[in-house]
């Protein structure tokens, strides 16, 4: 079956000291998989990216690992996906998962994550694509980035119409809806898509 949508999930490849971002991650493949989605991922199996695309997988969903060869070993190359990339950069992970997606939602990570965030949506500030990009603020963990961010605004190193590039929300169902609506594309199970 055609996926209804594909949307690239930035997360951590560690799990994290909380509870709540196992969760989260589980939660966000789950909705994928449910609403008839395919996750887009850099391809590991450890952390939170295993849990997405494990959950993704699990609840129906496609998945669609994109990783370069230095870290097949590092971050355990998933073989349940039902494509996995190797590549040789990481410029080309980051282009093929821009490519293949139709959103991009950050989950809690470090500094591969956060690195992957502010390319695709720096890429977004040029032109270079007009998909929608979301922060999974999950137990706050982005709060202070946020913040940052608007004083970056306050301080006139960046502009209101920029942060208005990406938008932010503690539910993982009601960002991932907007993200897709965003795109233009309907998943499973809304009413709309039933209608078309």
């Amino acid at each position: 079956m055609t996926p209804t949508f594909s949307i690239c999930v930035y997360c951590g490849s560690r799990p994290g000291e909380r509870q709540e971002f196992s969760a989260v991650a589980h939660a966000v493949g789950r909705w994928i998989g449910e609403h008839g989605g395919q996750l887009v991922y850099g391809g590991g199996r450890t952390g939170l990216m295993g849990t997405v695309a494990e959950a993704t997988r699990t609840a129906g969903g496609r998945v669609v690992g994109i990783i370069p060869k230095a870290l097949v070993d590092k971050e355990l190359a998933n073989p349940l996906c039902d494509e996995l990339h190797v590549v040789d950069t990481m410029h080309e992970r980051k282009a093929m998962m821009g490519e293949r997606a139709d959103a991009f939602v950050a989950l809690p990570g470090g500094i591969g994550t956060f690195e992957e965030l502010f390319e695709i949506w720096t890429w977004r500030q040029l032109g270079y694509h007009d998909k929608p990009i979301g922060i999974l603020d999950v137990a706050g963990y982005y709060a202070g980035l946020l913040d940052f961010l608007a004083h970056s605004v306050r301080e006139g190193f960046m502009g209101d119409w920029q942060m208005g590039l990406i938008r932010s929300g503690g539910e993982a169902p009601a960002l991932l809806e907007a993200l897709i609506e965003e795109a233009g594309r309907h998943p499973r199970g809304d009413k709309l898509a039933e209608v078309l």
